[in-house]
């Protein structure tokens, strides 16, 4: 799992879903030094906002090149999220960590950071980063440090770019530790636009949080602990 380090302009492959953590860590990556390279998945949620968002982002912050690839996860099933099954609302937000919720996508992050590696060996980028966080999230199991330190030993067993070349590639998880509350302040202090995010997963007709789900309670969470309104537009009656 990689440490904090200053580079002159080395290639960098960033996961943006257009999200509060991945906008953020696209901010983190920049102001590290790196040349970011988005990369995002269409991968069969009941919307497409995330996607709209994503592209905000990496505009705002001039990406080298995004990529939006299209996986049909859908298929696979398994999650809320792709399904078309109830959204879980107003969870308590102390939750057990291994207290699974149904938004949980199989494997989801495994098969990200597998594209992602693909493209930063043929980009010559040996520093790949990712949004998860293991302080502020909803218990899944693919956003903890031990799971990013496996998927880093996989990565330098797996490639002809570490094995025959020499290189090391790194993944990067600055928000690994940090609440959502710092998460807000880092990308407030690096210029983030969050009015240009989306984490809703269950918005309604044109893209507005529902304000219950996890993502939303969390985010707003975070907006409360900063003591400030969070840019998107919520319903009335939500927390």
């Amino acid at each position: 799992m990689g440490s904090t380090k200053y580079p002159s302009m080395e290639k960098a492959v960033v996961l943006l879903s257009g999200g509060l953590d991945s906008s953020t860590t696209l901010a983190i990556a920049k102001h590290q030094g790196f040349i970011p390279h988005a990369i995002t998945f269409r991968y069969g949620l009941r919307h497409e906002f995330e996607i709209a968002a994503a592209r905000r982002v990496a505009r705002a912050f001039g990406v080298k090149k995004h990529l939006v690839i299209r996986i049909d996860l859908k298929t696979i099933g398994g999650s809320a999220l792709t399904m078309g099954k109830a959204i879980p609302k107003d969870r308590p937000l102390d939750s057990s960590p291994t207290d699974v919720p149904p938004t949980y996508v199989p494997a989801r992050n495994t098969i990200f950071l597998s594209f992602a590696l693909a493209w930063a060996e043929v980009l010559g980028a040996y520093d790949i980063f990712i949004g998860v966080n293991a302080v502020d999230f909803s218990g899944y199991p693919d956003c903890r440090p031990e799971y990013i330190e496996a998927f880093e030993k996989m990565a330098n067993l797996a490639t002809r770019a570490a094995v025959q070349e020499g290189h090391r590639f790194t993944i990067h998880a600055p928000l690994l530790h940090l609440s959502k509350a710092d998460i807000i302040r880092t990308g407030m202090r690096l210029g983030v636009d969050y009015s240009l995010t989306h984490s809703c997963y269950d918005p309604d007709g044109a893209g507005n949080p529902c304000g219950h789900c996890d993502a939303c309670r969390l985010r707003l969470k975070g907006f409360g602990e900063v003591g400030i309104p969070d840019p998107l537009h919520y319903p009335a009656g939500a927390p």
